[in-house]
Formats: C-alpha cells, structure tokens, sequence
C-alpha cells in the first residue's frame, strides 16, 4: 500500500514513491501545503481559506495503490469505489463558500468515508503531537495506544461498568436528594385519588345529570306542554264537540281511499295520508305516557343537584369533565405507584452502585497491570530509539500512579484498588507520566521538565518511531518534527528515517540538510511572484540540483564550496551509512 502521487494546489503534482522522501524549501515557501493536501484529501476540515483569491474551488487528487484485500481497499469498495488498475483514485474539492466534495473510486461519498480511509493508509505526526504528549493524559493515551488490545480489551469492560455507574449514580442522587419534593408529589397525588374515590364519579355521569337537572326543573311546563299535544292530536275527552288532528286526517284518507282506484297519484297521496294517520297515533300515545310518566318530585331534583356540585368539585381540581378526571385518576395512580416504589428503586440502585464500584476496581488493577507491563516494553524501546538518535546514555521510563483517597472523599469518589482506596476516570485510576533522565546520575524527570528543546524533539521522534513500529500503517509523515536537533543528532536523526523506510513509506518535511540527505527522493517546495499572483511548486531534486539545495540549507549560499563540499559529503554518508 502506497501513497504514489497527489495533486496539491496550483496544479503542483507530488509523487510519493516508497521509501524516503523528504519535503524542504526556505522558510515560508509552503513545504505543509504536502500535508495541508493530505489532511484534506483524508478528511482533515475543508477551509475556504485555501482557496486562491478570484478562483471557484481548490482540487486536491491522489493515487494510492493498495492491496485489494487491504482494510482501506475493503472499506473503499462498501463505498461504492472501484479500483483502477490496482490503486485507489481520491479527491477533494473544497469551494471558496467552503463546500465540500470528495470522491473515492469514481464515486461521490461523504468526507467522513475519507476519514475512515485515513486510518488504514496513513499516520501523521507533527509538532503538534509533540506539545499534546507533554500533557499526562495524552501520555496515558499514548501508553494505552502502544499497548494495543492488551489494555484496549479491559479498557473497553471498564469504560462501559464506569458508564454505568455515572447513570445509576445519576439517578440515585435525584432519588435521594429530592427525596422531600417527591414526598410532598404523593401526598397531593394520594388526597387526589382519595377525593375521586369517595366521590365515584361513573362515566359520563356529570353530561346525564345535567339533562334530568334540567327536565326536573321544568316538569309542569312540559306535562301541560304534552297534554295540550295531545289534545290536538288525539283530541280532549272533556270536549266531545272538538275537532282533533287525528280525526281531520282520517276524514281526508277515506275521502281518498274512496276514489284512489281511478288515478294512481291519487292513490299515493292517500297512502302517504294513512301513514300520517298511523304516525300521529303513534307520537299521541308517546305523548300521553310521557305526560303520566312526567314527575316534578322536588327531592329528586335537590337530590340531583347535590350530587351534580360533588361533581363540579371535582372538574374543577382534576379536569374539564368527568372523562377528563377519571383519566386524571388513572395517571396519577400511576405515578403513585412509582413514588411509593422509590424506596424498593432505591435499594436495588444502591445495590448496583456498590456491585459497579467493585467491578470497576478489579478492571482497574487489570488495567494497571497491562499498562505497567506496557510501560516497561515502551520505556526500552523508546530508549533503544534514543541510542540511534545520538542520545545512547539517555534513559526513558514510564510511571503509573494513583491518587489515594481517604474519609468522605473515599467513600464518594474513590474505589477500592489493590485495597487501597483511590481516584478514578473514565480511563482508570492510572495516572502515565513519561520521564527522561538524559545522562547517567541524572535523576528520571518528565520530559517537559527534564529535556532541552533538541532533546525533547529527539525524545519525541523516538516516540513516534515506536509508534509507527506498532501501528499497522503502511505511510507515515513526519512534519518537522526534527525542530530543535542539529548537527550529529540530525545526522543520526535522518539514518533513523532511512531505516525506518525499508519497511514503510516515509514522507518528512524538514528543514534540515543532515536529514534531507538521507531521503530517497527530495522534493523542493518553491513559491514564485508574478506581481499579482502567488504560486507554489514543486520540483524533484536530482543530482548537481540536490546538491545546490543541500548546500543553500547548509550555509544559505548554493554556490559555496566548501557547503557544497559539505553537502556532497552528507549524501556519501546516508548512501553507505544507513
């Protein structure tokens, strides 16, 4: 798997070919714009702020060829991506608005695809990186990253108890703490429901009351209202003489019926006055039960009403109406029953805080033991890179330690380690700390503390060394993280890049010649102005070429003998000393 080319912006092309390459040009001549393209084209955040003055849209592409059956290879093709001819075309397009579009195979995808990529194609390390390892937790993190699935499987156990134990610490603390107000929530709930309860209120019972309220109330107005229907209808038994309704209709339905066989219209009519007649017996009859059946019974009504005001009572608490009140009473049965389980929910929460807490110390000592057996391998390897970079008495070591706890803070923020009592995260209770002692006599300090800025970069680049022995990726780029070395430690520095080039595709850019000369392949960034416009790029070194900018990097000067001299024996030596 290798990076093998990638266009950058103004239309520069780079070719990365395996081995060694080393990135240089004189101070602001644009070597990052190699790893400004590479963060882009491996989803690094799309800034419009690349984008040349007056042009649409900045285009970075690259070609990398990689095993088909490689993670990125795989992970390219779930995308949609196909191969061409055994390499993996990428590009990136950013707008000067600051849109992004990026394409992998010939397919359009998300940037987020580009950054799962990035993790099986390269590892970037910079100064960047540098400042972020003197800070101890990164110094754990970089521990744990060495150590691989020794710590990463009992990190993972211990992440996902010490998540647990943050919910059910949550969630007993508002149990506890608001232990008053919840207390006071069931006693209003439990008046409530005892109200509705000696009342029992039935469905729809409030709407029915209310209709016979208002019937009661008006029972003699509507039996006189009744009888006198009647009467007309049916007609009034005092009044032999009266005419009523029913006898004018059937008078006209035999005036009909006597007739009805010469016309047929006729005979509907006469159809339609029997079924009156019939109709008003009919509605007669109703009339007068309703009427004998029609009570003004004063007791009943006050016995209705009495009972309608128990109701208002209630809808005016509780809800708009006796539905609303009884689907009131169902909820706040309900929450009752979860308040008065708060006591049960209480000590099963407990329970489980106590269990969580003793699953964390176990995973905690686990986690200490890989990280100490951990700490001993990276502490000899780094110490082993630091005898090739010219620094062979320095010694590194890694501690771990733990904050003890004691009294409250014990028993709230502590678990049992070892049997000890101390602090935790959600990492563990390891604090790393990486030490350099740079001389024999030289008691072990941390490395912010106990190294000079050539010496901290030196121990930082053996640090990135051992990292990029550990990681399965095949492309690293270093920017300038020789800052600070010179002389003999940059010369050792540039044999160590050499040598690790035999197994993977190493990409630097550096600014110093001891370094550049140990490349394979040396690129020079060059920026030119035309009055208007700036542009960068990039040349291939060769030859009488290299050997100019080797002696400018040198001693400012290209044309220098003696730097020349110089820089011809830097060249001789990474060719017979790597």
């Amino acid at each position: 798997m290798r990076i093998r080319s990638l266009g950058v912006i103004d239309d520069a092309v780079v070719e990365l070919s395996p081995g060694f390459t080393a990135v240089t040009g004189e101070t602001g001549a644009g070597k990052t714009m190699v790893v400004t393209s590479l963060g882009l084209l491996l989803g690094g955040r799309a800034d419009p702020a690349l984008v040349r003055i007056g042009a649409r849209a900045a285009v970075v592409e690259g070609r990398i060829v990689l095993n088909s059956a490689s993670p990125a290879a795989v992970r390219a093709e779930e995308a949609g991506a196909e191969l061409d001819e055994g390499a993996l075309l990428i590009s990136r397009t950013v707008s000067a608005e600051g849109r992004s579009r990026a394409h992998v195979g010939g397919r359009s995808v998300p940037v987020g695809v580009l950054g799962d990529l990035a993790d099986d194609l390269v590892a970037v390390h910079g100064q960047t990186d540098q400042q972020g390892l003197l800070r101890p937790a990164r110094q754990r993190q970089a521990l744990d990253r060495y150590a691989g699935d020794a710590v990463a499987v009992p990190l993972a156990k211990y992440t996902a108890a010490h998540r647990r134990l943050r919910t059910v610490a949550t969630e007993l603390d508002e149990l506890t703490t608001r232990a008053r107000e919840r207390a006071q929530e069931a006693d209003l709930l439990r008046f409530g429901l005892d109200e509705i309860a000696a009342t029992e209120p039935l469905p729809g019972e409030d709407t029915e009351l209310a209709a016979e309220a208002e019937r009661l109330g008006h029972a003699e107005a509507l039996a006189s209202a009744a009888t006198v229907a009647h009467g007309a209808l049916a007609g009034d038994p005092e009044d032999p003489e009266g005419v009523d309704a029913t006898t004018l209709v059937a008078g006209a339905h035999r005036a009909l019926e006597a007739v009805r066989g010469h016309d047929q219209e006729l005979a509907a009519l006469a159809d339609r006055l029997g079924e009156l007649g019939i109709l008003m017996a009919d509605v007669a009859t109703e009339l007068a039960s309703y009427a004998d059946g029609l009570d003004a019974d004063p007791l009943r009504l006050a016995a209705v009403e009495e009972r309608r005001a128990a109701l208002n009572h209630l809808t005016r608490k509780y809800g708009e109406d006796i539905t609303a009140v009884l689907a009131w009473s169902e909820r706040s049965a309900a929450r009752l029953a979860e308040l008065d389980g708060d006591d049960d929910r209480i000590a099963q929460l407990t329970a489980e805080h106590d269990a969580l807490r003793a699953e964390l110390g176990e995973l905690a000592q686990q986690l200490t033991d890989a990280r100490t057996a951990s700490a001993e391998r990276f502490a000899a390897a780094v110490t082993a890179e630091l005898g090739e970079l010219a620094m062979p008495h320095a010694r590194v070591s890694v501690a771990l330690h733990q904050t003890e706890l004691s009294g409250d803070a014990a028993q709230t923020d502590g678990i049992e380690v070892n049997g000890r009592t101390v602090a935790y995260g959600p990492a563990g209770a390891d604090e790393v700390e990486i030490l350099l002692a740079p001389h024999p006599g030289a008691p072990p300090r941390p490395i912010a503390k106990g190294a000079s800025g050539g010496e901290l970069s030196r121990v930082m680049l053996a640090v990135e060394v051992v990292f990029a022995g550990s990681d399965p990726v095949p492309t690293y780029l270093f920017d300038e993280v020789d800052a600070g070395v010179g002389g003999k430690a940059a010369v050792e520095v540039g044999r160590r890049l050499a040598r690790l080039a035999r197994s993977a595709q190493v990409v630097v850019v550096t600014h110093l010649p001891q370094v550049a000369a140990f490349a394979d392949r040396q690129l020079l960034v060059e920026k030119t102005n035309d009055g208007s416009v700036t542009r960068s790029g990039v040349t291939v070194l060769e030859g009488e070429d290299r050997i100019r900018e080797l002696s400018r990097m040198l001693a400012g000067q290209e044309d220098s003998e003696t730097a020349r001299a110089h820089a011809e024996e830097l060249l001789e030596t990474a060719r017979t000393g790597t």
